[in-house]
């Protein structure tokens, strides 16, 4: 089992910034890959970002790319996620994802990830 402890939320002003992060408990992350998602009120939740297991590759929501950078420290089993511009369009309540171990790779669909935090809310005023 995997707990993971979202981060960092808050209100922000519009081009603002925010770094979230997530931490796991129970079992090492090393092994798997890793993913933020959000959901906004009566929106479906859509992926953010993602790292492999090693953090040598990278993957973000076009809507994203540019302005967030996902990390992630295995020694410390935390992954981040530093947003900058943030815009009203940004705001949603943040979860951070696991997929169980041995399944390296990024994929986008929420179904695809085991264990999820229980997020992190973010706020972004005009």
């Amino acid at each position: 089992q995997v707990q993971l402890v979202e981060s960092g939320g808050g209100l922000v002003q519009s081009g603002g910034s925010l770094r979230l992060s997530c931490a796991a408990s129970g079992r090492i992350i090393s092994s798997r890959a890793m993913a933020w998602f959000r959901q906004a009120p009566g929106k479906e939740r859509e992926f953010v970002a993602g790292v492999n297991w090693s953090g040598a590759s990278t993957y973000y929501a076009d809507s994203v790319k540019g302005r967030f950078t996902i990390s992630r420290d295995n020694a410390k089993n935390t992954v981040y996620l530093q947003m900058n511009s943030l815009n009203p369009e940004d705001t949603a309540n943040y979860y951070c994802a696991a997929k169980r171990s041995g399944m390296v790779v990024v994929t986008m669909t929420p179904g695809d990830y085991t264990y999820w935090g229980q997020g992190t809310q973010v706020t972004v005023s005009s």
